[in-house]
């Protein structure tokens, strides 16, 4: 029988917090985590599936960072699905899923991430409910608890980053 984790014993994250997907080699993406959507989405362009040892991959580009497009990371995963997920104006999409791996906090663990274009979103990336659900708790009031800022520093809602 599986040990039930009691939410008192979760480390705590904010509403933003900056994470790394080593699979995709990209070492620092600042995310939003959004507990009302249920899958994660990463920020994906020039998105083409082929064919690699009869397995379906997927080669996409990233912008990991907020407000630049001038750096570009170029990464491949294995298709694992594609599903029709509603965007934040409510439309259907129909988007390619892939696994890798999230580190936050000194965790690592598999998660499953759709690919999507958020050019015109504030954040990269969104860290859905099935994510972090029974991993961490989130702070709503707080930022980049579990982030490595340096001085881990913790901001609340309202101070500039």
């Amino acid at each position: 029988m599986e040990k039930k984790t009691h939410p008192q014993d979760l480390p705590v994250i904010g509403w933003r917090e900056k994470l790394c997907l080593p699979q995709l080699n990209i070492p620092e993406i600042k995310v939003k985590i959004d507990t009302g959507a249920r899958s994660s989405a990463l920020h994906a362009f020039n998105v083409e599936t082929f064919k690699d040892n009869g397995k379906i991959k997927v080669r996409f580009q990233v912008h990991p960072y907020q407000r630049n497009t001038h750096h570009t990371v170029i990464a491949e995963a294995e298709l694992i699905d594609e599903r029709e997920v509603r965007n934040s104006g409510g439309h259907a999409q129909l988007r390619p899923v892939i696994h890798t791996i999230v580190e936050l906090g000194g965790k690592l663990w598999p998660i499953e991430l759709t690919l999507t274009n958020r050019d015109v979103m504030g954040f990269r990336m969104l860290l859905g409910r099935q994510a972090v659900r029974h991993r961490f708790l989130v702070d709503a009031g707080g930022s980049f608890l579990q982030s490595k800022t340096g001085s881990k520093q913790q901001k609340q809602d309202g101070e500039k980053e």
